[in-house]
C-alpha cells in the first residue's frame, strides 16, 4: 500500500512538565522487585534494558525518533541514547521538582496517562524507566533539549545529584545509563544474542529507525538494524529458509477508532503455523484480542472465497454456505504471520505484558483483515489457488488425524481407556510433582535404566530407534508414530490444542541418550517434537536433558566420571602414572550402578532444564535442522561440522 502522510499537530510536539502526572512513590520496587519485572533471573535482568529501549521506541512512534543506540559497557552497565524530544526537565507544578527527576523516581509517573506527550506507547504501565533506576546499583541521565545539556545521578533509586546543565548543543535527546544492582539480580551479564533478538524485533516494527548495537566486552563486536520494509521483511525473515507459495509477503493496514492495524502473511510448504502478534511493540506472547480478530476473520474470509469460487469437477465444491467446512487450524496451516496494532490504551495482562485485553480491537483487527484480505484473494486468483488447495489439503489431514486421536483415545490411558504402554517402567509416586520419566534411547540402556533407577519416584520409557521428524510430516502421520504414541500416552496429554498440561504424570520429562552423534539426532527429533506439539511443557520447565559421562577415569583405585574431551584433558594433568580411560560409547556400557551413581541419582547427576529465550531463533533452528531445504542445513553442518559431535541441546 502506498505510505500515507502523517499529520502531526503542534499540539502533539508540546511534551513538557504540565504532561508529567504523579501517581505514586516507589517504595516497593526493591522489596519485591519480581511484582515489576517478573523475576530477578537474567529475564527480569534484560527486562530492565526493554524498558528503557521502549521508551525510546515511544518516542519513534510519535514520529520523534529515528535512531537508537545501545552499548554494553566492560562493567556491565548499559548506555541506552536515542534523538527524541528528550525528557522534560522543567519543574513539574505540584512536586516543585525537575519532570525528568520525577519520572526517574516516581513510580507510575510519566508522560502516557493521559497528557498530551504521547498518542500511543507501549509503556503504559508507567513503571519501567523508575523501576530501572530503583534496581540499579546506578542511573545516569543526560537530556538534550532547549539547546543544553542537563545531567543528574542516582543511586538504587534515589537522587545523589541535583539537575545539573554541563554543556550545549543543538540537538536532542536523551542517554540513560544505568548499572543493574547485583544485590537485586541472580547475575548482572547482559546476553548479546538475547539483546539482539529484541532489537532486531523492534526496528522490524518500526520501519526506517535504525537500531545500533555494540557491546564494548569483546572487541568488534556490534551489529546494525534498519528495515525500510517493516513487518514485510519480517515476515520474509521468518520464512527465509522455507519454501514458500509466493514470492512476496501480503500486507494490508488500515486505522479505525484510533486503533493502528498492519498486518503482513506469507505461506509456506509446511505444516506449521508462526503467527507474531504486537500491541503498541510489546510482544503480547500469549496473543489477545488483535490475534483473535485475525484468526477470525482469515478463516472466514478463506470459507467465503472457497464457497464463491472453488470449481472440482466442473462442479461448485462441497462448501456449503453458512458452514465453514474449513477450520481455523486448516486456513492456518503452513501460514506466517506479523500482526501490529497500535493504539491509545492498551490494557496488558500485567507489567509483563504478555495479553492484550481490549475488547474492541478484535472486531477492528477484524475488519481491516477482513477487507484486505478479501481484496487480495479476489486480485489474485493464481495465489488464491494456492491457498485454497493448501487448506483444502489440510482439511483431508485433519480427517485423517482426527481418526488417529480417537483410535489413540481408545487404546491407550489418556482418557483412562485402557492401559499404559507395555515397556513403560513405571514409578510408585501418585504426585505427579514427585514423578519424574526418563525417554531412553534403545532397550540396552533403557534395561540398565530400569535396574538402576529408584522405582519409587522413576519410570522409565525406552525409545526404539529415532522417531518421526515431526517437521517432515502432518499430524494425522504422527499420530501414526508407535514412538510417539508411547510417549504421548505415557505422559498422560495430548498433543497440539487437545494437550492439558494439568494432566500431565511427570514433572520432570527427562531425554537421555547416548554422549555420541546419533544420541544428539535423537535430541533434536525429541526436542522438535516438544517444541512443534508439547510447547507448553517447554514453556512452563517441565523437559530436562540428563549429561551421561564420556570417560572413566580409574586411579588409585578410585573412578572419576568426565563429560567432554576437555575434562579428560584437566583431569590427566592432575594425574601421575598410567590411569585407566574408559570410553562409553553408550549408556547401554554402563552397568545400572554406574547409570544410577552418574546420570540418575538426583544428588550426583547434572540435569539441562530445556528454556525457551526466544521463540523465533528457536523457530528458525528447528527449521534448519528438521526442515524440507537442504542448502541452510548443509551450510550450518559446514559451519559447526567440527563441533556437530559437541553441540549442546
Amino acid at each position: 500500500m502506498p505510505k500515507r502522510k502523517k499529520k502531526i499537530n503542534k499540539s502533539d510536539n508540546q511534551y513538557t512538565a504540565k504532561q508529567i502526572q504523579v501517581l505514586e512513590g516507589l517504595e516497593a520496587v526493591r522489596k519485591r522487585p519480581s511484582m515489576y519485572i517478573g523475576s530477578t533471573s537474567s529475564r527480569g535482568l534484560h527486562h530492565l534494558l526493554d524498558e528503557v529501549v521502549d521508551n525510546s521506541i515511544d518516542e519513534a512512534m510519535a514520529g520523534h525518533c529515528k535512531k537508537i543506540e545501545v552499548v554494553i559497557h566492560p562493567d556491565n552497565s548499559v548506555t541506552v541514547t536515542d534523538d527524541g524530544r528528550g525528557i522534560p526537565v522543567d519543574i513539574h507544578k505540584e512536586t516543585k521538582l525537575p519532570a525528568v527527576t520525577i519520572v526517574l523516581t516516581k513510580l507510575h509517573a510519566g508522560g502516557k496517562f493521559g497528557g498530551s506527550g504521547y498518542r500511543v506507547a507501549g509503556g503504559l504501565h508507567g513503571v519501567g524507566i523508575s523501576v530501572v533506576n530503583a534496581l540499579s546499583e546506578w542511573l545516569e541521565v543526560e537530556v538534550t533539549r532547549d539547546k543544553k545539556i542537563f545531567f543528574q545521578r542516582f543511586e538504587k533509586g534515589d537522587a545523589v545529584s541535583g539537575l545539573q546543565i554541563i554543556g550545549k548543543s543543538s540537538r536532542t535527546g536523551t542517554k540513560i545509563t544505568f548499572k543493574p544492582d547485583s544485590a537485586i539480580f541472580e547475575d548482572t551479564n547482559f546476553d548479546f544474542d538475547n539483546i539482539t533478538h529484541r532489537l532486531r524485533e523492534i526496528a522490524f516494527l518500526n520501519a526506517g529507525v535504525k537500531i545500533d548495537l555494540k557491546d564494548e566486552r569483546e572487541e568488534n563486536k556490534e551489529i546494525s538494524y534498519k528495515y525500510n520494509g517493516g513487518i514485510s521483511e519480517f515476515v520474509s525473515y521468518l520464512n527465509k529458509n522455507k519454501d514458500v507459495l509466493f514470492s512476496k509477503p501480503i500486507c494490508f493496514k488500515g486505522k479505525k477508532d484510533d486503533i493502528e492495524v498492519e498486518v503482513a502473511l506469507q505461506y509456506n510448504d509446511g505444516y506449521i503455523e508462526n503467527i507474531l502478534s504486537f500491541a503498541n511493540n510489546i510482544n503480547t506472547e500469549e496473543g489477545g484480542t488483535h490475534l483473535a480478530g485475525f484468526k477470525a476473520s482469515i478463516t472466514r474470509i478463506i470459507n467465503d472465497y472457497a464457497r464463491n469460487n472453488l470449481v472440482s469437477n466442473g462442479r461448485k465444491s462441497s462448501l456449503k454456505e453458512g458452514e465453514s467446512n474449513l477450520s481455523g487450524n486448516d486456513v492456518r496451516e503452513g501460514l506466517t504471520a506479523v500482526i501490529s496494532v497500535k493504539l491509545l490504551n492498551p490494557q496488558f495482562e500485567g507489567q509483563t505484558k504478555t495479553k492484550l485485553g481490549n475488547s474492541e480491537v478484535r472486531s477492528v483487527v477484524s475488519y481491516i483483515v477482513g477487507e484486505g484480505l478479501n481484496n487480495f484473494l479476489n486480485e489474485n486468483p493464481s495465489v488464491s489457488k494456492r491457498i485454497l488447495a493448501k487448506s483444502i489439503s489440510a482439511l483431508n489431514a485433519r480427517e485423517a488425524a482426527r481418526k488417529a486421536r480417537n483410535l489413540i483415545r481408545q487404546k491407550n490411558g489418556i482418557l483412562g481407556l485402557g492401559t499404559l504402554p507395555g515397556k513403560l517402567a513405571d514409578c510408585s509416586e501418585k504426585d505427579p510433582l514427585f514423578r519424574e520419566i526418563f525417554l531412553v534411547e534403545g532397550d540396552s540402556a533403557g534395561g540398565s535404566a530400569k535396574q538402576g533407577r529408584d522405582r519409587r519416584f522413576q519410570a522409565i520409557l525406552p525409545l526404539r530407534g529415532k522417531i518421526l521428524n515431526v517437521e517432515k510430516a502432518r499430524l494425522h502421520k504422527i499420530l501414526d508414530n508407535n514412538e510417539i504414541r508411547s510417549m504421548v500416552t505415557a505422559l498422560g496429554i495430548n498433543i497440539g490444542e487437545d494437550l492439558d498440561i494439568e494432566k500431565l504424570r511427570y514433572y520432570k520429562v527427562i531425554i537421555m541418550t547416548d554422549a555420541d552423534v546419533d544420541g544428539a539426532h535423537i535430541k533434536t527429533l525429541l526436542l522438535t517434537f516438544f517444541f512443534r506439539y508439547m510447547k507448553p511443557l517447554i514453556e512452563r520447565g517441565n523437559i530436562y536433558i540428563a549429561q551421561p559421562p564420556l570417560y572413566k577415569v580409574e586411579y588409585n583405585k578410585k573412578s572419576h566420571y568426565l563429560f567432554n574431551d576437555q575434562e579428560l584433558e584437566d583431569k590427566l594433568k592432575e594425574i601421575e602414572g598410567n590411569p585407566r580411560i574408559q570410553r562409553y560409547k553408550g549408556l547401554g556400557e554402563m552397568n545400572p550402578e554406574q547409570l544410577w551413581e552418574t546420570t540418575m541419582n538426583p544428588e550426583n547427576r547434572v540435569l539441562k532444564r530445556i528454556e525457551l529465550e526466544d521463540n523465533i531463533e528457536a523457530e528458525d533452528m528447528f527449521t534448519i535442522l528438521m526442515g524440507n531445504k537442504v542448502e541452510p542445513r548443509r551450510d550450518f553442518i559446514y559451519k559447526h561440522g567440527l563441533e556437530v559431535k559437541d553441540l549442546d541441546f
